[in-house]
């Protein structure tokens, strides 16, 4: 059972900022980016840190266009602020505390920050607000079709794709048994092969022969085989399943009864003598 606790580390806030970032009008990814950058920055006593676009969208698992937009709408808004460059595009970022300075509500697109003519009504989106005019939305069309187009970056001879078809097709067998081929008939492969990438790339489970077995055990354990039906739950739940599996492989040790080592005998029988006793009389 997962059971964090502040001796192991944690991250200082002040309770002025939770309560001011709490209202802040943020969306999803927004708020991610923000946890992150508190992490990285405040996680380990500085004020500022060089982080990239690369190592953001890793810590927060989303698409480096995705990371990109919604981080300059933060830098934009004055949630988080530059203060230098490093290299290979990196940049020395850290979160302005100055709650005083943010701008509450996102910027529409082209808008400076400091434009009087800024909104002060809520707005009904999440994110940085796109204006409606038909240039914004043809740009916003384009990029979901690249986002998408992203996603689908596992061919069939990528090993996370055949890891994915291997288990698939191990967990089908399986629910049509259960009778509920229905939940596995129209899994996205593409969605598993990333979930068998991020099991070896993020968790560091490189040993791809003892996934391979893992894999196979799951699909015939009779507890198992039926409560883990996908990429995702196979590797949430991949090290209690690898140590009952690897228990359950083991040779049960049975007692034995205690045989006497020769040399055991002669270090007593020396003791004995030592200790002004009959060598004669000397039993073991």
């Amino acid at each position: 059972m997962v059971n964090p606790q502040l001796e192991n580390g944690h991250t200082r806030i002040a309770n002025e900022i939770l309560e001011r970032i709490m209202k802040l009008s943020l969306n999803g990814t927004q708020f991610r980016l923000v946890l992150a950058i508190w992490r990285f920055t405040y996680g380990f006593q500085r004020k500022d840190h060089l982080l990239s676009l690369s190592f953001l969208t890793k810590a927060i698992e989303a698409s480096r266009s995705q990371v990109d937009r919604e981080l300059t709408a933060l830098i934009e808004r004055k949630v988080i602020v530059i203060r230098g460059n490093g290299s290979r595009g990196a940049r020395v970022m850290a979160f302005n505390k100055n709650h005083e300075e943010w701008i509450d509500r996102p910027l529409n697109r082209g808008q400076s920050p400091l434009s009087p003519n800024q909104s002060t009504e809520p707005s009904s989106t999440s994110g940085t607000v796109l204006s409606s005019n038909p240039r914004n939305k043809k740009e916003r069309t384009k990029e979901k079709k690249k986002e998408t187009r992203q996603s689908k970056r596992y061919d069939e001879d990528n090993t996370y794709y055949k890891m994915a078809k291997v288990f698939h097709e191990l967990v089908t067998d399986v629910a049509k048994d259960a009778g509920v081929e229905h939940l596995t008939r129209k899994a996205n492969l593409q969605k598993w092969s990333d979930d068998f990438r991020k099991l070896v790339e993020l968790d560091g489970v490189e040993d791809k022969a003892q996934i391979h077995r893992l894999m196979k055990w799951v699909t015939q354990h009779d507890f198992w085989r039926t409560n883990v039906l996908s990429a995702k739950k196979f590797r949430e739940k991949y090290a209690d399943l690898a140590i009952k599996m690897n228990s359950e492989s083991m040779p049960k040790k049975h007692p034995s009864h205690y045989q006497k080592d020769s040399r055991d005998i002669e270090i007593a029988r020396n003791k004995w003598i030592a200790n002004g006793g009959d060598p004669d009389e000397f039993t073991f």
